[in-house]
């Protein structure tokens, strides 16, 4: 079923062609001398964003960044490669009075600069392309 993005992705699995979502750097963590996690600030941008509610979060984590790779590689509107950027995001969905996780799970990929203004549209219906206002994220 992944066969063709992944073998999209192999093919162009040139590191300098993956490209660093900017941000800003609020504080960085670490301990003996390895890197725990950065607070990073990326700005106001379009993300393709696909939430998942399996029974466990791993799961969910990793079908839905599946889809999104077939959004990457070709299954949207352009029939191209997107270009990977990095990190992919994930968010952990909490109930109202945020004591609790929920099962659902959104797993998001920054557009690319050259897209942000058109973003290609997914032909999967479960991406949807979403403008978020600059953004707090933990990266490890």
């Amino acid at each position: 079923d992944m066969a063709e993005p992944i073998q999209q992705l192999t093919r162009n699995n040139n590191p300098q062609e993956r490209q660093t979502i900017p941000f800003t750097l609020i504080q960085r963590k670490e301990k003996l001398g390895d890197l725990l996690y950065e607070k990073r600030q990326y700005g106001k941008a379009k993300w393709a964003c696909i939430k998942m509610k399996e029974k466990q979060y791993e799961q969910s984590i990793c079908l839905g960044f599946m889809k999104l790779m077939r959004y990457i590689c070709e299954q949207n509107s352009s029939g191209l490669y997107l270009g990977i950027t990095i990190p992919i995001v994930t968010i952990v969905h909490t109930n109202e009075a945020q004591s609790a996780m929920t099962q659902a799970v959104t797993v998001a990929y920054y557009l690319p600069e050259v897209l942000q203004d058109e973003p290609p549209h997914p032909l999967d219906s479960d991406i949807i392309i979403e403008e978020w206002p600059a953004t707090i994220v933990y990266s490890r």
